[in-house]
C-alpha cells in the first residue's frame, strides 16, 4: 500500500502546477495583483473548514517571532512569483523554484560555516546544467546564450528571486510549525496572508477593480483558489507524516507538471528541451535535499 505522505504530496504537486497554469491564463488580462490576491481569498474556505475542527495548539513567543518575519517576505514573494506567472512561459519560470536549497546551503555556509557534501555538490551542477539546459537553443548563437537568455527572461529572473525567498521562509515555517501544529499554521499563515495583501492589491488594482468585479472576472480565480487551498492542505499534512526533504522532493513533480502544462495549454515552444532541463533540475534538487 502507498503510504499516506507520497499521495497526499502528489496531491500538493498537481494541485499548485494546475492551480498555476489556471492562473496563467487569468493574468494574460488582468492584473496581477487582483489577481493573486483573489486567488488566496478564495483558497480560505478550503482553509477555513479545516480550522474549525482542528485543535487550537498553544503557542509561544517563537511561533510570533516567525510568523512575524515570514508574513512581509511571504507577500514579497507573491507578488513577484504571479508576475513570473504573467511575464514569461511556464516552462521558463516554475524550474527556478528548484534553486531554493541551492540558496539555503550558500547561507547556511556564510552564517555557520557548514560544508557541502560531494552528493550536494553533484546537485548544485545538475541545478545548473539544467538551468542552461531551458535556453538550449540558444547554444548556436555562442554558448554563452543560453546564460544570457536565462537573464533577459524577467519571468525567470523573478523566480529565481522567489527561490531566494523561499530559502528564507521555508525555514521559519518550519520554526512556526514546531511551535504550532502543521494544520494550524498553513490555515492561519495563507488567511493573515490574504488580509495584509488586500490593501497593497486594492491600491495597485484601483484603476482594474470596478471593471474586475463589475463584470464577475473575479470568477474565474475561484477554481484556482480551490486547487490552491488544497495544495496547503495537502503540503502541510504530508510535511507532518514524514521527512520534509522528502516530501519537498517529491512535490517538485509539480515542476515537470507546469512544463506539460505550458505545451498543452499555452503551445511554448522549445518543450523537449525545457522538459530535459526542468528533469535535470529536479534530480539536482532531489540529490541536495537528501544530502543534508
Amino acid at each position: 500500500m502507498v503510504p499516506l505522505w507520497i499521495l497526499l504530496s502528489l496531491v500538493s504537486a498537481f494541485t499548485l502546477a494546475t492551480s498555476d497554469a489556471l492562473t496563467k491564463r487569468t493574468l494574460e488580462v488582468h492584473n496581477e495583483y487582483l489577481v493573486a490576491w483573489f486567488r488566496l481569498l478564495f483558497s480560505i474556505p478550503v482553509l477555513v473548514a479545516f480550522l474549525i475542527v482542528l485543535p487550537r495548539p498553544h503557542l509561544d513567543l517563537e511561533f510570533f517571532i516567525a510568523f512575524i518575519i515570514a508574513l512581509p517576505l511571504e507577500i514579497i514573494s507573491v507578488i513577484l512569483y504571479i508576475k513570473a506567472l504573467r511575464l514569461s512561459p511556464l516552462s521558463l519560470t516554475l524550474p527556478f523554484l528548484s534553486l531554493t536549497p541551492v540558496f539555503v546551503i550558500v547561507v547556511s555556509y556564510a552564517i555557520l560555516g557548514e560544508k557541502i557534501s560531494l552528493q550536494g555538490v553533484t546537485g548544485i551542477f545538475l541545478l545548473a546544467g539544467g538551468s542552461y539546459v531551458l535556453h538550449f537553443h540558444e547554444f548556436q548563437k555562442g554558448i554563452l546564450n543560453p546564460i544570457k537568455a536565462i537573464a533577459k527572461e524577467k519571468g525567470s529572473v523573478l523566480m529565481i528571486g522567489v527561490a531566494l525567498i523561499y530559502s528564507v521562509t521555508s525555514s521559519l515555517g518550519k520554526m512556526a510549525i514546531i511551535h504550532s501544529s502543521p494544520l494550524f499554521f498553513g490555515a492561519i499563515y495563507v488567511i493573515f496572508l490574504t488580509l495584509f495583501l488586500a490593501p497593497v492589491a486594492l491600491w495597485k488594482g484601483r484603476h482594474d477593480i470596478r471593471h474586475f468585479v463589475t463584470n464577475k472576472y473575479y470568477r474565474e480565480l475561484f477554481v484556482p483558489g480551490i486547487f490552491y487551498g488544497i495544495m496547503v492542505v495537502s503540503h502541510m499534512t504530508a510535511i507532518s507524516l514524514t521527512n520534509v526533504a522528502y516530501m519537498i522532493s517529491l512535490k517538485r513533480i509539480s515542476v515537470l507538471i507546469g512544463v506539460l502544462y505550458g505545451y498543452f495549454l499555452f503551445r511554448e515552444k522549445h518543450i523537449k528541451e525545457r522538459l530535459a532541463g526542468a528533469i535535470i533540475m529536479l534530480a539536482g534538487f532531489v540529490l541536495i535535499v537528501t544530502a543534508q
